[in-house]
């Protein structure tokens, strides 16, 4: 007998709309966007600069209010919680991976990924013991005790990384996460989220101009104008990766 398998939505907007007023200016960077990301996708979000890749991000994750729409993780309606609710929210159940790090120059890397924990009230002894499971998770524990100028471009993004965790996410948002890194890096790093997407169940939704990137994820949304215009399968962006180094 078969059986059906429904999948999970984890996020769900639905005509989601965003301007920016900047005195005079009026720029629309979402026009009515609806978008659905099942649990343990890894999504790349593609598009020309400019097109709203990273408002979606923001709106999708809470970081911004869009101006209309709705938008659902996990069946919680963002745009119902106060900003209060929204930071909580966040905070227990995602995690944000940024191309330039943001981390703290004069903090370890340990210091670094045990941050939110101490933040949201969390005990001394038990960030710490959560923030070196975490560096674990990315093979950096050996270098728990390095400040980021002591490390490579591609530690300090598994460093980030490992913050994004910490918190045991359902979630983790990633705005360009190798655009800082060379080609060998950024698989690598990508290398560390795919394995955490299988081994933790985890969702991704990743910016990215990279089609390197895009070509390794489940499933790629492309941008333009403020509008999602399309979809494409990673082995559509495999093609053009293969027709590129032909020419």
């Amino acid at each position: 007998m078969e059986v059906s398998m429904q999948k999970e939505i984890i996020i769900k907007a639905e005509n989601v709309t965003k301007t920016y007023h900047t005195g005079t200016i009026s720029v629309q960077a979402l026009r009515g966007v609806s978008l659905s990301v099942y649990r343990k996708e890894v999504i790349a979000v593609m598009g020309p600069s400019g097109c709203g890749k990273t408002t979606l991000l923001n709106c999708l994750s809470g970081l911004d209010a869009a101006d209309q729409g709705e938008i659902l993780i996990e069946g919680s309606q963002l745009d119902a919680m106060t900003d209060y609710e929204r930071t909580d929210y966040r905070a227990r159940h995602m995690g944000f991976v940024f191309q330039f790090y943001n981390l703290l120059p004069v903090l370890s890397a340990i210091e670094n990924v045990e941050m939110p924990l101490l933040v949201s009230g969390v005990n001394p002894r038990d960030a710490r013991e959560l923030a070196m499971g975490a560096l674990a998770q990315v093979n950096l524990q050996h270098r728990a005790d390095h400040k980021p100028a002591e490390l490579s471009g591609g530690e300090r993004q598994r460093v980030t990384i490992a913050r994004a965790l910490v918190n045991n996410p359902v979630i983790v948002w990633a705005d360009e996460p190798t655009g800082d890194l060379d080609s060998e890096t950024a698989d690598q790093v990508m290398d560390v989220l795919l394995r955490l997407n299988d081994e933790r169940d985890l969702t991704f939704l990743l910016v990215t101009h990279a089609r390197r990137v895009a070509a390794r994820c489940s499933r790629i949304i492309r941008m333009r104008d403020g509008q999602i215009e399309g979809e494409q399968t990673p082995a559509e962006i495999r093609a053009q990766l293969s027709q590129m180094s032909e020419e």
